[in-house]
C-alpha cells in the first residue's frame, strides 16, 4: 500500500532582505511524498524474522531555487535475525535524548534552514545512511549505530536566509563562499553512536557515547581561503525522564560532554573548544486539551581562560556559559482539529530570541492548513538568533494526504 501527501507551501519575509538571493520570500515549493511498506509473507524462514522494508521519498518543485529535485528520504530495510536483536540498515532518521526541539546527545544532522524557513518540522531531521542494531534483554536495552558515510548539518549558505561570517565579521547573504570540507570517506572516518537504556519503575534513564565529528563546520582550516572544517568530536552523556512526584507531569533531564578531540587544551582559537551541556525540562497536560512545557539549557565552554588570552581581535565574543529558556504552550480547539501553538527560545545571556507561532488546522481527513511565523529578535549580530533578525518570516501551508 502507498501513502503520503502533495502539499504547497510558501514563506514570505516580513520585511525583505536585499543579501539573500530573492528578498521577498524564501519558500516557494510543491511537494509530492510517498511511502510504502513491504513486509514479506513468504519464505516462512523470512517472514518469521519480521522482516520489513520501507521507503519514503519526495519529489520537489522548489520555486526558490528554480530547480526540481527527487529527495530519498529513507529507504531500510529491517529485519530480527534473533528475538534480542533487530537490525536496520540503509537511509534512515535517527533521533534520541530527551530534548524538545534542544539537542545534546542527539548527535544526528539537523536541517536547520528547513526548520527556519517553515517546512514541517520532519524536515528538521536529516536522514542519515547508516546501520542501526538494537538489542534487549531483562537488564537493559542498547542501540548501536555506524554512519559510514558522513551528513553534515544543512549549513545556511546566504542564499535564503543571511547570516553573521565570522571570517568577515559582518552580516552576508548571497555573496557567501566558505568553503566547508567534510571527512573524506575511508573506514577509520565511520562514526560512531551507542545508547543504553532501561525503565526502573515509570523513569528511563539512559547512557549515550559518540566518536565522530561536529555536524557544523567548527574549525577554521585556512581563514584566507575562507576554509572552514568538522572537527573530530567525542560526547559522552546520559539522561532521565519520567513523572514529576507531587506536582505531576514528566520531568527529563539530560548531560552531555564534548569532547573536541582536535582542540583538547583550548588554545587553539581556530577550533572549537570542548563544552558541557545540561538540560533540564518538564512538560504536563492540562485539562480542555491545554499542554505546556519549559526547558532550560545550559552549555559551558570549558578551558575558558585559554580561550580568552587566545582570542584575536575581531574574534566573536563568547560567554562561559550560555543559557537557553524554551517554552511550548500549545492548545487544541473544534474537537482537537484546530491547533494553535506557540514555542519560544530566548537566551539571557546572548540577549536574543526566536518565537514561533503556528496554527493548524484538520480540515478533514485528508486536508490540512499550516500557517505560522518565525520572528527573531537580538542585540548582537553574532548571536544565533540575532544574525537572523532580517530574516522573519511568515509561510503557509495546504496538504492532502492520502
Amino acid at each position: 500500500m502507498i501513502h503520503g501527501f502533495a502539499e504547497v507551501g510558501y514563506g514570505s519575509k516580513f520585511l525583505g532582505d536585499e543579501r539573500t538571493d530573492k528578498d521577498e520570500f524564501n519558500l516557494l515549493e510543491e511537494r509530492l511524498q510517498l511511502k510504502a511498506t513491504y513486509r514479506p509473507a513468504k519464505p516462512e524462514w523470512l517472514a518469521s524474522r519480521n522482516p520489513e522494508f520501507f521507503y519514503k521519498g519526495d519529489l520537489l518543485v522548489d520555486e526558490h531555487e528554480e530547480k526540481v529535485k527527487y529527495q530519498i528520504r529513507e529507504v531500510y530495510g529491517l529485519i530480527s535475525p534473533f528475538s534480542w536483536m533487530d537490525v536496520k540498515l540503509g537511509r534512515q532518521i535517527l533521533t534520541w535524548g530527551t530534548g524538545d526541539l534542544v539537542f545534546i546527545n542527539d548527535v544526528f544532522p539537523k536541517d536547520y534552514e528547513s526548520f527556519f524557513i517553515g517546512r514541517d518540522d520532519e524536515y528538521l531531521k536529516v536522514p542519515s545512511d547508516a546501520g542501526k542494531f538494537s538489542f534487549a534483554s531483562r537488564w537493559a536495552s542498547a542501540d548501536l549505530v555506524l554512519i559510514p558515510f558522513f551528513t553534515s548539518d544543512v549549513s545556511i549558505t546566504g542564499d535564503r536566509l543571511s547570516f553573521y561570517d565570522n571570517l568577515l565579521g559582518r552580516l552576508v547573504g548571497k555573496e557567501s563562499d566558505r568553503l566547508l570540507t567534510e571527512p573524506s570517506f575511508q573506514p577509520n572516518n565511520t562514526q560512531i553512536a551507542g545508547r543504553i537504556y532501561r525503565y526502573f519503575g515509570a523513569y528511563e534513564v539512559a547512557s549515550y557515547a559518540f566518536k565522530g565529528y561536529f555536524n557544523q563546520p567548527k574549525g577554521i582550516k585556512n581563514a584566507n581561503a575562507r576554509e572552514l572544517f568538522y572537527p573530530e568530536l567525542a560526547i559522552y552523556g546520559a539522561s532521565v525522564r519520567g513523572p514529576l512526584p507531587l506536582l505531576g507531569g514528566i520531568a527529563s533531564g539530560e548531560v552531555g560532554y564534548l569532547d573536541s578531540l582536535e582542540d583538547r587544551s583550548g588554545k587553539n582559537r581556530l577550533t572549537e573548544n570542548a563544552a558541557m551541556k545540561y538540560l533540564v525540562g518538564y512538560e504536563r497536560d492540562f485539562p480542555k486539551d491545554l499542554r505546556l512545557g519549559v526547558q532550560y539549557f545550559v552549555e559551558q565552554m570549558l578551558d575558558y581562560d585559554e580561550f580568552k588570552a587566545n582570542a584575536q581581535p575581531g574574534d566573536v565574543p563568547r560567554d562561559q556559559f550560555r543559557q537557553l529558556l524554551t517554552l511550548r504552550v500549545t492548545k487544541l480547539f473544534w474537537r482537537q482539529t484546530f491547533e494553535a501553538s506557540f514555542f519560544t527560545f530566548y537566551s539571557p545571556t546572548d540577549n536574543d530570541a526566536h518565537f514561533r507561532p503556528r496554527l493548524t488546522w484538520q480540515i478533514s481527513d485528508h486536508w490540512k492548513f499550516t500557517a505560522g511565523a518565525n520572528i527573531f529578535l537580538g542585540q548582537h549580530d553574532w548571536t544565533e538568533f540575532g544574525q537572523l533578525e532580517d530574516n522573519d518570516n511568515f509561510y503557509t501551508r495546504l496538504r492532502y494526504s492520502f
